[in-house]
């Protein structure tokens, strides 16, 4: 038997193959197979470490990897689906799992090989506190999924796989009947957009409220799995790094806490939000790379100048082992950013999600790093250039062309999108929402401006820029001004991997400048000159997955 319930420091450690783990019995009590809330308290079933928060959660854990194979409020069984646990990653095999209780917090923790996972409950709460810990590749650990039962939540959400019948892309694009489509990339949402993610009946809510990413990859703007919904269940993950279109190399060491929480219809509460959450309980539990509070420091800034106030502005700092960020605020360009590991970061302002300023900053712990106000300088933000014509805004997305909200959350052949098609003419009004965010060589390729210059303008060389936010297959623009063809340009630095099929156009910002001679204009002011815009590239294949790029913003320079 592991023990009585509720004694005020319970200690059990049971490795597996262990004479302790093979000879414990599961004990009759408050926390038999009895769903209903017993006192805070924990025993041991033979197979699972059984946990019973004192309010209205039991939940299990397997003593063999460390799976969540329980997980039950008032009553009701919500863990599983196809037969799947709730785990890291796709489960971690066999694993060492132990249990410790102090006081009013329970502890389980799982190693697997350098890997170090663990799960934390509180007495009286209905949540499930979890960190992880990946100190290398040497295993795989990129995702905690919540597994749920099917029937449970309703959802179809546009930011959610919903099933559907028709496969649009490889094995994780599908198309329902009416021609929306649905898969688990499409999040919609950027990490800076949300702190949880979950279902709602409108009596049950079950939740995860998310991490503060410290440890994983991306930046602010960066968008990974969230949810999905399938014919036998649905699942929410907190993701501890997501490769897709990823801009950034792999961070190592703890990331947590994140919760899993149930609440009674409405949304988490705003106590377990990243920026709120404190731990100071779980500092003396001995998790593997915690840093409390008092090991943390602060950066504060008293103000931005030279911004744009018709954009938010985002201090993001970063390096090789954390990132973290937080929100200028509108009127003087304040910003506050707590909870930072010490260590010398880059610091970089975003208007929207272009970065306009760079410069370093050191943290130390226990203490608050004050930055003097930070001036932008005024050629640091493209949108500062005088233009003859611009088409889109210099923010670092393809904001405000066609089609850009819904590519967050659908795939390009979404019987929602308008047709990709979209030569302008500047003057009409309507250039930039009737510009595509999107360009493929295999689509669209060789869309065309149309423009008309004065005797003055068409006098002299000009300047031609195209921002690009991401590429897929080393997709870049090659532009013919009337009878004037540019070279093809170099591709920059983008990720390998699928980026505009799969709800993303977060990549690498980039600008390409084109020097346009005078000979190319037309003399006739009365005439319109025409600039063609082709996509050039030996990669991809075919349709969506040929080469392509996302539009920031495209002027031709005064």
């Amino acid at each position: 038997m592991s023990g009585s319930l509720n004694r005020p420091v319970r200690r059990r450690t049971f490795v597996l193959g262990s004479a302790a783990a093979a000879g414990s019995a599961a004990p009759a009590g408050p926390l038999a197979e009895s769903a209903s809330a017993a006192s805070f308290g924990w025993r041991d079933d033979g197979s699972n470490y059984v946990v019973d928060t004192g309010a209205n959660l039991v939940f299990k854990v397997s003593k063999t990897n460390g799976d969540l194979t329980s997980l039950v409020y008032r009553g009701t069984e919500y863990q599983g689906y196809g037969g799947k646990n709730s785990h890291v990653e796709s489960g971690l095999g066999t694993s060492t799992v132990t249990i410790t209780q102090s006081g009013s917090t329970i502890l389980i923790s799982v190693a697997y090989g350098t890997l170090r996972h663990y799960y934390a409950a509180r007495s009286g709460e209905n949540n499930v506190y979890l960190w992880t810990n990946k100190a290398d590749t040497s295993v795989s650990a990129t995702r905690y999924i919540v597994r749920v039962k099917a029937g449970l939540f309703l959802n179809d959400e546009p930011d959610s796989y919903t099933y559907a019948p028709t496969t649009v892309e490889a094995s994780d694009v599908f198309a329902k009947s009416g021609g929306q489509t649905r898969s688990k990339h499409y999040s919609k949402l950027r990490v800076i957009d949300y702190d949880h993610i979950g279902w709602n009946t409108g009596s049950v809510g079950l939740w995860i409220v998310r991490s503060n990413h410290e440890k994983a990859s991306g930046g602010p703007f960066y968008r990974s799995l969230l949810r999905h919904q399938s014919a036998d269940g649905g699942g929410l993950y907190e993701i501890l790094y997501y490769g897709e279109n990823q801009t950034e190399a792999q961070r190592f060491g703890l990331q947590g806490p994140y919760v899993i929480a149930f609440t009674d219809g409405g949304a988490p509460s705003s106590s377990l939000f990243p920026g709120t959450l404190t731990t100071s309980w779980a500092d003396s539990l001995g998790i593997s790379g915690y840093v409390a509070a008092g090991g943390r420091g602060r950066v504060a800034g008293v103000g931005i100048t030279g911004r744009n106030t018709a954009y938010p502005y985002t201090v993001g700092l970063a390096n090789s082992a954390a990132q973290y960020w937080g929100s200028a605020r509108s009127s003087d360009g304040y910003f506050s950013i707590p909870g930072v590991r010490p260590g010398t970061y880059t610091l970089t302002v975003f208007k929207d999600e272009l970065a306009v300023h760079t410069t370093s900053v050191t943290v130390t712990p226990g203490t608050t790093t004050t930055l003097n106000t930070i001036a932008i300088p005024s050629s640091n933000d493209p949108g500062n250039a005088s233009a003859v014509w611009r088409i889109g805004d210099w923010t670092g997305t393809p904001s405000g062309f066609k089609n850009a909200a819904l590519m967050t959350y659908a795939h390009p052949s979404d019987v929602r999108a308008s047709s990709w098609t979209g030569n302008v003419v500047i003057g009409s009004g309507s250039e930039t929402p009737s510009f595509p965010a999107y360009i493929w060589k295999d689509v669209n390729s060789g869309l065309l401006v149309y423009f008309k210059l004065t005797a003055a303008q068409a006098a002299a060389a000009r300047t031609l820029r195209i921002g690009v936010t991401t590429a897929y297959a080393n997709g870049r623009p090659q532009v013919t001004v009337n009878s004037w063809v540019s070279s093809i340009p170099s591709p920059p630095t983008q990720p390998s991997t699928r980026s505009l099929t799969v709800g993303s156009y977060r990549g690498n910002n980039y600008t390409f400048t084109y020097s346009v001679p005078a000979s190319a204009w037309l003399t006739d002011v009365g005439q319109y000159n025409v600039l063609k815009i082709d996509v050039v590239s030996g990669s991809g294949t075919t349709s969506y997955l040929s080469a392509g790029t996302s539009i920031d913003a495209i002027d031709l320079l005064a």
